[in-house]
């Protein structure tokens, strides 16, 4: 097993992130007190953004991926190009704006918790509202009746319980936490051999968590820490390309925990059934 330093990484996957990195970046130095070293894993940008914003600082790499690979095969490759001397790694999001100390908050709450494997933020959406970041894990019932339910009835028990809204804010763990920003124990995050990188978007996130309390380790929320996610949780409008993604990841996920023949017929109904709720999805949008 690899023995890491007490260094702190940031990785963040760009993808022509336009004037969101300089917020990220500039939000970041107030962050933390300590140093910190930026990879920015990109995914085939063409807006220059990344490659400038590497030329003005010393402390950020601009690491090209060879191709659009999706956002966890991305964070891999940024994550990999460290050395060993950095024992703690923040996979975040380009188009975050962090709260001042937020960064030292969840290194903090690190040390209370030695087998805290990843660590996520208080998550608010511009408008101020607080997005629920730190879920359950989505089983076959739960993950269903949110699939089915969350749009025609949104106060339906499972989305409740899935998306744990109602659930006090406070240090707790977690099912699984947003990727948009976590921290995460670098020993951990190599003993489940980092995202799953035939998610190319949506629900890397939740198999990651659910790997690592596999593992042993624990998903921490800390809502102490807080960032603001300036898109992507907010967009009002998804494209047809990223809707046919989230259920084709939900599906995967799914069927990843339901292998073998004994299993074939509910795997053929969920796909089935996710097909007819994207294709209803798309036509109402």
């Amino acid at each position: 097993m690899t023995r890491y330093g007490d260094g702190l990484a940031v990785v963040t996957v760009t993808y022509s992130p336009g004037e969101t990195l300089d917020g990220f970046l500039s939000t970041l130095s107030g962050a933390t007190t300590r140093p910190v070293s930026v990879v920015l894993a990109d995914n085939g940008s063409t807006d220059g953004v990344p490659e400038r914003a590497a030329s003005e600082s010393d402390h950020v790499t601009f690491l090209p991926t060879g191709g659009n690979l999706g956002y966890g095969a991305a964070a891999n490759r940024g994550v990999a190009s460290l050395s060993d001397d950095y024992g703690w790694v923040v996979v975040a999001n380009p188009d975050l704006s962090w709260a001042p100390g937020s960064l030292d908050v969840l290194l903090e709450a690190a040390k209370r918790w030695p087998r805290g494997g990843a660590f996520g933020p208080l998550i608010r959406e511009p408008n101020g509202a607080v997005y629920p970041s730190a879920r359950q894990l989505p089983s076959l019932g739960r993950g269903l009746g949110h699939a089915v339910f969350a749009k025609v009835w949104p106060g339906n028990p499972w989305t409740r319980e899935y998306r744990q809204e109602k659930a006090s804010i406070q240090e707790r763990t977690a099912g699984w936490l947003s990727g948009s920003c976590l921290l995460l124990r670098r020993e951990a995050f190599d003993s489940v051999d980092g995202f799953d990188p035939r998610y190319f978007m949506y629900f890397e996130d939740v198999d990651l968590g659910d790997r690592i309390g596999r593992a042993g380790w624990l998903n921490v929320y800390v809502p102490e820490a807080e960032v603001v996610h300036i898109g992507g949780h907010s967009t009002a409008r998804a494209s047809t390309r990223m809707l046919a993604a989230h259920h084709s990841s939900a599906y995967r996920y799914l069927a990843d925990r339901h292998q073998g023949p004994l299993w074939a017929p509910l795997r053929l109904a969920v796909q089935a059934g996710l097909g007819l709720r994207l294709k209803l999805v798309t036509r109402r949008g």
